[in-house]
Parts: structure tokens; sequence; C-alpha cells
């Protein structure tokens, strides 16, 4: 500590930096609490110690499963809950499983910045040919008059199916919109699902169906889109 701030010394490569700050957030990770030598029944565990499952939750080992943190990243409360809806309904003879693109992902910052489905770096990883549409929250209503117009909606369709394969939102109350593109990838709608589909306006949501628009050609709220 230096006169009430912190002093913090780093180094990248051979270069050593000195900065003051206020406060420090430090933030160290997480690692599975796998220790409790599974290695003893067979379980397969990764090389960071998580549990390996399959789209069941199912591990190498017929009759056991695992959820949550321990069977890896992301590590979220959402996740796990759904996991376990999972695991059970296989356990008791349902054919169900898990889909880990369909994993909503929230950072609850200001603003907050939500995303779903595949991204388009993964699109082009998986050679899929894409569309992408972004609609800025400039020309929506309802975050001109809450003062949150500095944010987007994208929405990443197929080229060739034209369903949509993933979203992202960055703007206020970003993880309650997600909702529905999350509904709309688990159903495969396509381009004209979601844009001829009413949404009530001011809103922030209608956003998701401006996005539609765009890719489809009949927005009108924008001008040389």
């Amino acid at each position: 500590f230096f006169n009430e701030t912190i002093l913090v010394k780093t180094k990248k490569q051979d270069n050593f930096y000195e900065n003051k700050y206020d406060a420090i957030l430090i933030s160290i990770g997480r690692f599975p609490n796998t220790d409790l030598n599974l290695s003893n029944v067979g379980l397969n565990l990764d090389n960071r110690g998580f549990i390996i499952t399959d789209k069941q939750c199912r591990t190498n080992i017929q009759n056991i499963f695992a959820i949550g943190d321990v069977s890896g990243n992301p590590m979220l409360a959402h996740k796990g809950i759904y996991e376990g809806h999972i695991a059970a309904e296989v356990i008791s003879g349902k054919n169900h499983f898990f889909d880990t693109t369909l994993i909503p992902n929230i950072c609850y910052t200001d603003p907050e910045v939500a995303w779903v489905g595949i991204t388009e770096k993964e699109a082009i990883e998986k050679k899929i040919d894409y569309i992408k549409s972004v609609f800025p929250w400039s020309a929506l209503g309802r975050a001109s008059v809450s003062n949150s117009s500095c944010g987007f909606t994208k929405l990443i369709f197929n080229k060739k199916t034209k369903r949509i394969i993933g979203g992202c939102v960055i703007g206020r109350s970003a993880g309650e919109l997600l909702g529905e593109i999350t509904l709309a990838i688990e159903m495969g709608c396509d381009i004209s699902d979601i844009s001829l589909t009413m949404h009530a306006h001011p809103t922030l949501y209608e956003s998701i169906n401006s996005a539609a628009k765009i890719s489809e050609g009949t927005i009108t709220d924008l001008l040389n889109f």
C-alpha cells in the first residue's frame, strides 16, 4: 500500500511496470472438487480434473452421472440445474440430450452482455456460411427514452437453412432478452418466424424482431442498413 492506494508491480516479458490503484479485484479461477479418489472406481477425468461426460451427463461408467461444476465449464447455476434434469430424465428411461450450444451466458456488467448459441468465430471455424444482422439500440425507442441507447442486438442465421443459430445482446437488461433468442434456437426458428412475429412497442425485446428484419431486408427503422 502507498498513501492509501495500492502499488502494483507487474512484468510483461522482460519489462517491469508500476501502477497505483484504488482497488484490485483478484480472480484466481476455480477448479473441480473431485479429489475423491475417483480413479479407484475408474472414472475418466480430463487434464484439469473435471469429470468427462457425454450429452446425457453420463460418465464412462454406465450407471454413474455427473452434473454441475464437476463436469466442466461453464460453471453456471442454470447449467448445473439443467444437467440435473437431463440426468434424471435419462435415468428414468427417457432419451434426452444436453445441447451445450444452448447455454445462456450473461455478464452482469453495465451495460449487460449476453450471448447464446454459435458465435461468428465458431461459425467460421466450423465452416458454416452464416448471415449476421445487427440492430443498433440507437434506433430503438424504448432504449432512447430510458437512456440506454448504447447497445445492440445481433442475430446469426445459417445462410442455407435461414435458421437462427446464435445471438448476442449488449445493453440494459440484455440477459432478459436472451430467453427469446434461446427458445428460437431450440425451436429451429428461421428468419421469417422471428420477423413475422408481432413484438410489442416500445420494448427492448422488439430489437430481436428488428434484427431479423434486417436479415430479411424488410427493416423500416433504419436507412442504408
